[in-house]
């Protein structure tokens, strides 16, 4: 076997260590030699796992950068892996070739930290910059300060205003070769703020969207609700008059949504194209260091993120701190167990309790929940030798510098105001938590990753640094400082120099990679819906829907027929390539490819025919709970990739996430779906983004060559699954109306699935006109199951938010939704057309372009015969819902009453 000197093949972060990095896959069998001897390495340990370095005596404390990260369960040896209960379980769903330990050798060991008041003594900041640097940047009002980019911003307050932000976004993709001085128009988008009542992350979503507002890289904002939201306009301007933001200072407007889609773009159009002139007028000119606001981030983390990569961001942050500037560290979670590093060097005493008070938050909020706080680390961290929170802490810490102290302890998304370090209450979900920062203030974002995380902020430019020259060289068009090669031998001084200057340059106008692939995404620390605990086992032990469909009042079936297309469970109306990101990181590359594809796609006709193809972005995956909502998520995404729709499907992971490809993978063959009928992708393993799209496109070119061609056929009833829901009062007549369709359907043969907090179920017309025991409904499906028979079926529904409603239906296998709306029209699944009908008038006044049918006269059967009418078109693909076909949609995964941001 294989024999090396330590330091070609390992790495001990402190002289104190017991446990060392491998530096590169090492065999089981190879033979290491240190200080004089040699050992025998007992298993294979992965680059970036941990074997230890001496004896390590049963109750003895595992040391990193010289902090406990565990305690030994037994005797360790010099030479054997190191590994806990989690990695040997995280492993475990990986295709691994090489065996592992069959018992983990230490457990997580972790003490809340007590703050000795009594020997308390305040830090010391480092030491102004004898000559302070400049950049050019763009000078805002009062309260403002300085932008490193002059953006356009169409906001939505709100999600269901997240399809319109987006298509009026698109209206000005040329805007920069007509304005040089503008950056561009860019749509913000989120998931929070729509439901009912308030939302337990009220304030978090208050000063979130009030900081993109007024943020320095905003050359003017169009915030956009629809009315009906729990966060809307009225709320936020509230909010922001109350809190002192400097609205005035920003070109602004608020537009509530009241008219059909294309008049209310028309409108949304006109106030953004009289704001670019003005925009352009403003031009950069050269500014103090000290006007930048620098975030401080990581993502997908590795072993090497606390040797490399944070350091240097740390270093970074102190020149900056240095030239009277201000960096932001974040992500609550990712402190627990790094609390005496921190701590260590900190502005006063009430400083540090506010520090320790935010972390004693977060850990009650993880147990309202039924979870831990110290559960955070992805699949992709301990793939990549994150064993627990304490070791992923420890090396989070590093972005800051010893020497720099900790002045101001700040809420999440709340405004940075004095030069200095900031620590900002956060999730460890990095999207959330950047969100929080550009609300800070940010006007930059250095995000150290391990694995390759791609991310960017919509107006915010951010340097990406990874940790090895190894995975830099993969990702090389996508990451921007090789951090890898302080482990070469660059001296770290010069390294963050050079990193400095690059910041200096990109907030000068020097566009980042990420900016230059055009990839961003935004996440809002998400809403949780517990106060307490008391019916975390009330949740967990409810029994689960037994799938057998609701006795129906059935009827002669009607002679109805769409044209439908032959698949491998029968007929479907429509065959679509679907690409399934895995986490909320794929998901800007899903839509990405998928707009290629569909600017690609040959003309119908052939064996390579699908309709479309469809991306399902969404915020989900990685940086939240698991448990609970991960089956909530697993499910869903299980119901949309086993769909009648779906011809092919892929998904695409982003590398390092909670619900990696592996982990997907486990979780088919769980169920019984066979992985070798979709295809997979990386976007980390296959080489970045051109490589993994290139990659897609080709697989669906081979494995849709491969399929016989599509035959079609008129077929019945018995073929459709219908999506049935409301949004608002339904009157009686179409209650009753829309009662007769799902009867006809059911009684065909199809099925019909309706979400269990839909109004239409609380309308005895509905209930009566269709069910055989109309007191007696209760959820048949999961939410997110796919129907196992057909018939009548109500879909359980742990949320009010009435997209996230719609992706769970869609999950059942349902070919066509239909919804009765009595206020704002909805925004639509993008694989499933959505119906939108309405009998009331004065939603038929506002919104009757946008409407595919107005029931505003007949009886309840001429009602029903024209809904069953139009059903049966959509499912044909001879008539395409409005809003569907306009592309107003959207798609978002709930977390259930226990899912929670980590």
């Amino acid at each position: 076997m294989a024999h090396f000197a330590f330091d070609q093949v390992g790495r001990l972060p402190a002289p104190e260590d017991n446990v060392a990095i491998a530096t590169k896959r090492l065999e089981a069998g190879t033979t290491i030699g240190v200080g004089g001897g040699t050992f025998t390495l007992v298993h294979t340990a992965m680059e970036g796992h941990r074997f230890a370095l001496r004896p390590i005596a049963a109750g003895e404390m595992l040391l990193s950068w010289g902090l406990p990260f565990g305690k030994a369960i037994r005797a360790v040896v010099p030479g054997e892996y190191i590994c806990n209960r989690k990695m040997l379980e995280s492993l475990g769903v990986r295709n691994l070739d090489f065996a592992l330990p069959k018992e983990p050798n230490f457990e997580d060991h972790m003490l809340r930290h007590e703050l000795n008041e009594r020997t308390f003594r305040p830090g010391r900041q480092v030491p102004p910059a004898d000559r302070p640097r400049a950049f050019m940047g763009f000078r805002r009002g009062p309260g403002r300060g300085v932008g490193t980019r002059n953006f356009v911003v169409v906001m939505g307050t709100a999600s269901p205003a997240n399809g319109y932000a987006r298509a009026l976004a698109e209206r000005f993709r040329d805007a920069p070769a007509r304005f040089p001085h503008v950056d561009g128009v860019v749509a913000v988008t989120h998931t929070e703020g729509a439901g009912i009542g308030q939302p337990n992350n009220l304030d978090f979503v208050l000063r979130t969207l009030a900081g993109f507002m007024v943020n320095p890289n905003v050359a003017a904002v169009l915030a956009v609700d629809t009315g009906t939201e729990a966060i809307g306009n009225a709320v936020l301007r509230s909010f922001m008059g109350e809190a002192g933001y400097p609205l005035a200072q920003v070109p602004h407007a608020f537009l509530t949504l009241s008219a059909d889609f294309s008049t209310e773009l028309a409108r949304g159009e006109a106030i953004v194209r009289a704001w670019l002139p003005q925009a352009d007028a403003c031009a950069r000119a050269e500014e103090p260091a000290a006007f930048l606001n620098l975030g401080l981030q990581c993502g997908g983390s590795d072993a090497f993120s606390g040797v490399s990569g944070n350091p240097l961001a740390g270093w970074v942050a102190r020149e900056l701190v240095r030239n009277g500037g201000m960096a932001n560290l974040a992500e609550t979670d990712e402190l627990i167990g790094a609390e005496p590093y921190i701590l260590g060097n900190v502005r006063d005493l009430e400083t540090a309790r506010r520090f320790l008070e935010k972390i004693d938050v977060f850990r009650e909020r993880a147990a309202w929940h039924g979870h831990s706080a110290e559960g955070n680390p992805s699949g992709g961290n301990n793939y990549r030798g994150l064993y627990n929170i304490a070791l992923k802490s420890i090396g989070a810490a590093r972005k800051k510098a010893p020497d720099v102290r900790l002045d101001y302890v700040i809420d999440y998304g709340e405004r940075m105001t004095r030069p200095g370090y900031y620590f900002m209450d956060s999730p460890g979900n990095d999207l959330e938590s950047v969100a929080g920062q550009v609300a800070a203030g940010a006007n930059m974002i250095v995000f150290t990753t391990g694995n390759g995380s791609i991310t960017n902020f919509p107006f915010v430019p951010t340097i990406k640094v990874v940790t090895t020259t190894p995975r830099f060289n993969m990702l090389a068009h996508e990451m921007d400082v090789n951090a890898g090669r302080y482990q070469d031998g660059t001296p770290m001084d010069a390294l963050g120099q050079e990193t400095f200057d690059l910041m200096l340059e990109i907030g000068s106008g020097r566009r980042c990679l990420g900016e230059k692939a055009g990839h961003s995404q935004v996440s809002i620390w998400r809403n949780w819906q517990q106060r307490d605990a008391g019916n975390i086992a009330a949740i967990l032990n409810a029994p689960r829907p037994a799938g057998r469909a609701l006795l129906v009042r059935r009827d002669d079936a009607p002679r109805a027929t769409f044209r439908g297309i032959r698949t491998a469970q029968g007929f479907a109306g429509d065959q679509v390539g679907l690409i399934v990101p895995t986490s909320i990181c794929s998901g800007m590359v899903a839509r990405q490819i998928a707009e290629r594809l569909n600017a690609e796609r040959p003309g119908p006709g052939g064996a390579q025919d699908v309709s479309r193809y469809v991306a399902l972005v969404h915020t989900e995956g990685c940086g939240a709970a698991g448990g609970y909502s991960e089956e909530l998520y697993l499910r869903t995404l299980l119901g949309h990739l086993a769909h009648p729709l779906v011809r092919k499907g892929l998904l695409l992971e982003h590398g390092c996430e909670k619900t990696h490809n592996d982990a997907v993978r486990h979780y088919l063959q769980e169920h019984g779906l066979d992985p070798r009928r979709f295809g997979w992708a990386s976007v980390q393993m296959d080489g970045g983004l051109e490589r993994v799209g290139a990659k897609v496109r080709a697989w669906f070119a081979q494995a849709l060559a491969a399929e016989p061609g599509a035959e079609q056929q008129d077929v019945g009833l018995e073929f459709l699954g219908l999506g049935l829901t409301a949004a608002g009062d339904v009157p009686q007549a179409a209650a009753r109306a829309l009662g007769r369709l799902a009867q006809d359907v059911v009684s065909a043969g199809g099925a019909v699935v309706v979400p269990e907090n839909s109004t239409l179920l609380k309308s005895p017309d509905f209930r009566q006109t269709v069910l055989l025991a109309p007191e007696e409904v209760h959820a048949t499906l999961a939410y997110g199951q796919p129907a196992p028979e057909r018939g009548f079926h109500v879909m359980e529904c742990p949320t009010d938010h009435m997209v996230e409603a719609l992706t769970g239906l869609g999950a059942t296998g349902v070919q066509v939704m239909l919804a009765h709306v009595a206020g704002p029209t909805l925004q639509a699944h993008p694989m499933i057309p959505l119906i939108q009908a309405s009998a009331d008038a004065r939603t038929i006044k506002r919104f009757g372009k946008d409407l595919d049918l107005r029931l505003e006269a007949g009886s309840p059967d001429d009602l029903a015969r024209a809904l069953l009418e139009q059903v049966t078109a959509v499912a044909s693909r001879r008539s395409t819902p409005k809003l569907f076909g306009q592309g107003n949609t959207d798609f978002q995964l709930t977390r259930g009453y226990l899912g929670l941001s980590l």
